[in-house]
């Protein structure tokens, strides 16, 4: 009895996990500047890939993505300025529709995104 409980529980958490698959649109603000982010998600059980695109980097590639819970982890190369630049994005999964990033890398500071499901 007690190998059906665990299983069931193993079920239910597999059951509750996210699935972030799709259109994501995420904004930053800069001090009164807006930018804008599009991320479009695939997820494969705890894998996800994709791509993102925004008008500083143009279209980027995820890469080692992964949902943990209601963590989310990846990293994205791009150019700016003919330099390449690889940014490593952390985000909570706060609801079904939106997820808060923390995002550092090569650009030297941290940055936050605000993304909404659409």
């Amino acid at each position: 009895m007690k190998w059906l409980l665990a299983l069931m529980a193993v079920f239910a958490l597999t059951a509750s996990a996210a699935d972030i698959t799709g259109t994501w649109k995420a904004t930053l603000d800069t001090g009164g500047q807006t930018m804008e982010r599009t991320f479009v998600f695939k997820q494969e059980g705890a894998k996800l890939t994709g791509e993102t695109t925004s008008s500083m980097l143009g279209k980027s590639t995820i890469a080692d993505g992964k949902v943990d819970g209601d963590t989310v982890t990846f990293s994205i190369t791009g150019s700016m300025q003919g330099q390449d630049v690889k940014l490593t994005y952390t985000g909570k999964i706060v609801s079904a529709t939106e997820i808060k990033f923390d995002v550092g890398g090569t650009i030297g500071q941290n940055i936050q995104w605000d993304a909404k499901k659409q």
